[in-house]
């Protein structure tokens, strides 16, 4: 079974991405063949700035490696690295149906959140198909937002293979139910673009800021409280065990335990977890010339498994 995951560079990573296609990936890292590529191309749709694309990019890697990505067990590659994704975004445009892209809700979204309207926005959905195609995936993990996506991946692969003949796997998606939708910190869903996240490796300060900012009720601290819908209690459950989180549960609708209690728990829980990663990646970063080799060779090993895809494909439509 072939697994590829994706990540956009467009900001630094936070505790939604960790426990939605990170934790995802690294779970997966001993059930098959894994490929994960760093999607600087889609980051272009909202980072303008060279040098700063190039340095996040550098971070996911950084990130990754940190948190738990075997480069022995998974090729890890910059999108941008294999040229050939962007040849079979053209061919799969010329199938795609306008109509199929205005249905998507991304799209949408992201221009009532003030993205600008761009070609490059409206026609995501067709290169992250290329991207699962070229390497004919048979999963991919991906957050809920991204299961149209992924449908969108499924029609492309079957108009293609009705137009040319069976070329391509029609890919499943892997969306752990259980960390479906991780809230942010003014409860919406945890996201760059609401501007609510907390990052992975954010300086300690800041991050203990942010979890003791998380906003909640009125509810005073005598009162009793619901523990489920609660943002604190929905990532503490990402973090603790099952026990400390039922501990927590009882606390709440015991009364006479309040948010700031639970927030400083939810801190606790997050650097026990999180330190470790954090002092690999601060020695990971002292060493540019590894992680270079890492994306380079990742990106060979990209080339050389797409490579008879590509082939196949170019004799078909005729080139």
């Amino acid at each position: 079974m072939r697994i590829l995951t994706g990540i956009q560079p467009s900001g630094k990573l936070h505790w939604g991405n960790y426990f939605g296609a990170m934790k995802s990936m690294f779970d997966l890292q001993a059930k098959g063949e894994n490929f994960m590529f760093i999607a600087n191309f889609h980051a272009m749709t909202t980072v303008r700035d060279g040098a700063a694309l190039r340095a996040a990019t550098k971070d996911v890697a950084l990130d990754y490696l940190a948190c738990g990505l075997d480069p022995e067990k998974t090729v890890m590659y910059r999108q941008s690295d294999v040229p050939e994704v962007q040849e079979l975004a053209w061919y799969l445009s010329c199938l795609t149906p306008m109509g199929l892209l205005e249905r998507c809700h991304s799209y949408k979204d992201k221009l009532a959140h003030g993205l600008e309207a761009t070609h490059g926005l409206f026609a995501y959905p067709v290169l992250m198909a290329a991207d699962i195609l070229i390497m004919q995936a048979d999963l991919v993990p991906v957050g809920k937002d991204q299961k149209q996506h992924l449908e969108v991946t499924r029609d492309l692969a079957q108009k293609f293979n009705n137009a040319y003949g069976e070329t391509f796997k029609l890919p499943d998606a892997y969306i752990p139910e259980t960390v479906a939708t991780i809230p942010g910190t003014d409860g919406q869903k945890m996201s760059k673009s609401y501007h609510n996240t907390i990052e992975l490796f954010e300086p300690n300060g800041s991050i203990k800021k942010k979890v003791m900012g998380i906003v909640t009720d009125s509810k005073t601290m005598e009162e009793p409280k619901e523990p489920e819908g609660n943002s604190i209690y929905e990532l503490y459950k990402l973090f603790a065990t099952p026990e400390e989180v039922a501990d927590m549960a009882a606390h709440f609708r015991a009364g006479n335990y309040g948010y700031g209690h639970a927030k400083k728990a939810l801190l606790e829980a997050y650097h026990r977890l999180f330190d470790p990663f954090r002092a690999k990646r601060e020695e990971l970063a002292k060493d540019g010339d590894t992680l270079e080799d890492i994306l380079r060779a990742g990106a060979a090993k990209a080339r050389a498994a797409a490579a008879p895809t590509m082939e196949k494909v170019r004799a078909a439509v005729g080139l």
